[in-house]
């Protein structure tokens, strides 16, 4: 941090974002700023954009900051140095914070897109306006992909691998799912994802509609196989999220992406991971997140806080 002012950077599959927070003046935005991340354009490009945007960041505050947070789309493998994972796929295998460190001159700090979510909604939004009491909050991500973030105490846990809070892709028993990118079938991606949802009502069909469609015709009753697709979503989401539950026991669960905007998952779903929890009294908040799509790049700043 310098001088109570955060900046952050979050790298995108289509857009890079900085922000400049005062956090001595509640958090007020002193800079923002989007750029087009042309990932096809190759891996030296999207460097260049990212410094294109600090340097303009540094050009409206006067002075560059101490410590960078960017939050990115993919993940930093701790042993290598290099990233994985990423769906802006020219980063995959680079050392992009050793790289952008030397660029920029700064020093980095650096997690993926969920945890930067999770550490925004619990340090600035939803969890911090409702729940500011919180300790222990998961971030979940519903949408094109699955995924999730852990924060305890106001701090991102990465873990020895740098995938705590992985929840993506975790097997989930008893649902048959398409093969996940990241090469099982069968995980919390390739079943509760939006497309993965899409997959599986075209499976029971043979007709290709979007979640949204399918979410209207389950609620209107007037379709038996999107009556169970919503149902897969319910039960498998309750499921999957209860061995989250067992093992840290979250104050808050923050749900974020397109799917996360589904009702069901806060009814239907919520009562179903009594089933399933080991004490069969789930009491603690599920909430949508207040945020939007801003978390990502607010999550990066805070990574620079303390």
């Amino acid at each position: 941090m310098n001088n109570g002012v955060l900046w952050g950077i979050d790298l995108g599959g289509t857009k890079i974002e900085g922000v400049i927070l005062d956090t001595l003046n509640q958090n007020k935005i002193l800079f923002r700023e989007r750029v087009p991340t042309e990932a096809s354009k190759g891996y030296t490009h999207v460097l260049n954009q990212v410094k294109h945007l600090f340097d303009s960041m540094v050009a409206h505050q006067g002075t560059p900051p101490t410590t960078l947070g960017i939050g990115t789309p993919g993940t930093l493998i701790p042993s290598t140095g290099l990233m994985k994972n990423s769906n802006a796929v020219a980063l995959n295998g680079k050392p992009m914070r050793d790289d952008l460190s030397q660029l920029l001159d700064i020093q980095i700090e650096m997690a993926n897109d969920a945890n930067c979510f999770a550490l925004a909604e619990a340090k600035l939004g939803v969890v911090k306006e409702l729940y500011p009491e919180a300790k222990v909050v998961f971030g979940v991500i519903l949408g094109t992909g699955v995924g999730g973030g852990l924060v305890v105490n106001g701090q991102v846990i990465n873990g020895h691998h740098s995938i705590g809070g992985e929840w993506g892709h975790s097997l989930l028993p008893g649902f048959e799912g398409r093969q996940c990118f990241c090469g099982k079938t069968g995980d919390n991606e390739s079943i509760l994802s939006g497309p993965s949802l899409e997959w599986y009502y075209h499976q029971q069909t043979g007709v290709q509609k979007e979640l949204k469609e399918i979410v209207a015709l389950a609620r209107s009753k007037s379709d038996h196989v999107a009556v169970q697709t919503l149902q897969r979503l319910t039960s498998g989401f309750a499921q999957a999220i209860s061995v989250v539950i067992n093992i840290i026991d979250p104050d808050v669960i923050v749900i974020g992406g397109g799917v996360g905007n589904i009702d069901e998952l806060y009814s239907d779903g919520r009562a179903a991971i009594n089933q399933h929890m080991f004490n069969h009294d789930f009491q603690a908040a599920m909430v949508k997140p207040a945020l939007g799509d801003s978390a990502g790049v607010f999550g990066a700043a805070f990574l620079t806080e303390n």
